[in-house]
Parts: structure tokens; C-alpha cells; sequence
């Protein structure tokens, strides 16, 4: 190396540091760790009018969805998929029971969602989707889009169980 070359690594503005991933920006191929369980996030849908994000997280053949909102606090829901099936978006009721449990509609909102990666819907559009919760704190899901629906059963989940492991 020549003297020059020395003198100029020494004048050289050293590049800024990579933030850091957090929760609300980590995208496919990242890995994160929620309530002591590692996943593999392998697809978002995010709602950027709400500040909001619901990541598809796969550990071995186990899908979940992290739903995160970025409110006053970060809120999240983690949410297992379940079968059932609504006729139309216009009869969603604002009561249902399921396994005994009777779940209240707590929310009810729509959006233009964007996708990436594997996606419980493959293409970005308007979503209509309705929060439930039962008195014993679980939550229940109704998500529609392109003519169908995904339900999903989930709980609150701790801000503290919630961290990033690896970002790409």
C-alpha cells in the first residue's frame, strides 16, 4: 500500500452503521424468536396506513401469523390458523362462538395491504379484517380479500417475548 493510499484511509469518512432490524421492519428470511420459539419469517403483509404488519412465521411444518401494530405501544397477537368458512364479508356477525368460547367484535377495519413471501393472500389489494376477543382474552381473526376468507384463533403476546435474532 503507498503512503497516498494510507493518507486517504485516514481522511476517508468511515461508513454509518447499519441500523439494527426491529420487529417492524424485518422481511423474508429473517429469523425471530416469540415466546421461546425460533421462526423463519417467510412472508408480511403490511398496512402501512395503520402501521401494521402481520409476518408468516414457519417452524418446521408449524405456520403462525405475528400480528404487530405500532400504536401508543407495539401491540402483538400471535394467531394459528384455523378452518371454518363465512358466506359473504357483508354477514359477518359481531358475536360468534367457537368451541365454546363466545368471541365479541372489538374492531373492524379495511386497507390497502402489500405482500411478501408466502402470504395467506398472494396479491397486494384492499383487506377487510375483524378483531374479536372473548372475556378470557383470547382473539379471533376474520381477514377477507379476493372473495375469501382466512380465520385465525391467537392470543396477546408480550412485547418482552418478541425479539429479532438475524436480519438479512
Amino acid at each position: 500500500m503507498s503512503l497516498f493510499e494510507r493518507v486517504k484511509n485516514i481522511f476517508k469518512t468511515p461508513e454509518p452503521p447499519k441500523p439494527e432490524k426491529s420487529i417492524l421492519t424485518v422481511g423474508v428470511g429473517d429469523v425471530v424468536e416469540v415466546s421461546l420459539v425460533t421462526y423463519q419469517v417467510i412472508g408480511n403483509v403490511r398496512n402501512f396506513q395503520r402501521k401494521a404488519v402481520v409476518l408468516t412465521l414457519q417452524d418446521g411444518n408449524t405456520i403462525r401469523y405475528l400480528n404487530i401494530e405500532d400504536r401508543e405501544r407495539t401491540i402483538y397477537h400471535l394467531y394459528t390458523p384455523i378452518d371454518g368458512r363465512l358466506d359473504s364479508p357483508d354477514e359477518v356477525p359481531t358475536t360468534i362462538e367457537l368451541d365454546d368460547v363466545m368471541y365479541h367484535l372489538e374492531e373492524q377495519f379495511s386497507g390497502n395491504v402489500t405482500t411478501t413471501g408466502k402470504a395467506p393472500f398472494s396479491a397486494a389489494g384492499e383487506q377487510y379484517v375483524w378483531q374479536f376477543q372473548a372475556d378470557n382474552r383470547k382473539l379471533l381473526r376474520i381477514e377477507w380479500q379476493d372473495g375469501r376468507f382466512m380465520l385465525y384463533e391467537g392470543e396477546f403476546v408480550l412485547p418482552a417475548d418478541v425479539q429479532v435474532l438475524r436480519g438479512t
